[in-house]
């Protein structure tokens, strides 16, 4: 649930939401509920489906640690 969460921008939980949970995991962060590591390597558990990126198996953005996460692959990416 939301409130055991820490309350800052880090975490936004949708148990609203039809999907919820959509990786199983109870009261999963859904802030990156669309992946911003999906059009390149991300070091998440994926699969090659022909040339579509399959990121079902992945869970990194809605478990703790996944918005630092993030933001750490984003810097890696944008501001090496």
């Amino acid at each position: 649930m939301q409130s055991e969460k820490k309350a800052d921008c880090s975490y936004f939980s949708n148990a609203e939401c039809e999907f919820f949970p959509c990786h199983g995991i109870a009261g999963q962060n859904c802030l990156f509920c669309y992946c911003p590591l999906y059009p390149f390597e991300c070091g998440g558990d994926f699969r090659m489906i022909g040339n579509v990126k399959d990121c079902s198996p992945c869970a990194i953005v809605h478990k703790p640690g996944g918005y630092e996460y993030v933001q750490k692959r984003l810097k890696e990416r944008y501001y090496h």
